[in-house]
């Protein structure tokens, strides 16, 4: 099912509105210079606590990105103490992207033996610890069914998910208003899909109205 265009005309959209919105995704996601000049540009008042948010949680998003793990684990630490011990899940993500980083290396089943053999105790790493091992049956590791592991998505997911802990940790948005607008606007156009959609289309998919 379709909505006719024409039914968006009578929704006022102010500019405001989308500036911050706009503003709101460079702030959550550490773009600094773009947001500075963004602000400047549009004659915006800045966002309360700027930029010293972003200057705290960007190089630790950077590192992540980069695979350097272990020092994104040392700064969130100092940044955010207790939130890697409180959320053994994104811990444990951390330091998977290290081994990651080590397999091929003389350190990779040390590291593997003391710090990602105790999560083996917890039923639901058991799996996510055997995805990771499957690289080392592998001489080129980029081969094993596990290469996504390797990926910069992989890396990305990583990094966005310790950068929203952070945020929720400083009791800020963990999602930016345009994530949460984008993610309400396709939860309702499923939904209205599935209610009232009978002429065979198919549901709604973000990707492809982006294409459109």
């Amino acid at each position: 099912m379709e909505l006719d265009p024409r039914n968006y005309d009578n929704i006022e959209i102010k500019d405001s509105d989308v500036r911050h919105i706009v503003l709101s995704h460079l702030v959550h996601n550490c773009f600094k210079e773009t947001a500075e000049s963004f602000i400047s540009s549009t004659g915006m008042e800045h966002p309360a606590n700027y930029p010293a948010d972003m200057d705290k949680r960007k190089p630790i998003f950077q590192f992540a990105l980069e695979g350097n793990a272990l020092k994104a684990i040392e700064l969130t630490n100092q940044l955010a103490p207790n939130l890697l011990t409180e959320n053994q899940d994104l811990h444990f993500d951390l330091l998977s992207l290290h081994f990651v980083e080590l397999v091929g290396s003389r350190k990779c089943l040390e590291f593997a033996q003391t710090k990602l053999t105790p999560f083996g105790k917890v039923h639901k790493y058991v799996a996510k610890l055997e995805d990771f091992m499957a690289l080392l049956a592998y001489e080129e590791p980029k081969n094993s069914p596990m290469f996504h592991l390797l990926s910069m998505e992989y890396r990305q997911h990583v990094a966005d998910s310790l950068n929203r802990a952070i945020l929720a940790h400083a009791n800020l948005p963990s999602y930016s208003a345009l994530e949460k607008l984008i993610q309400q606007t396709t939860a309702v156009r499923q939904c209205l899909h599935l209610e009232l959609g009978k002429d065979g289309s198919s549901l709604f998919s973000l990707k492809a109205f982006l294409k459109s």
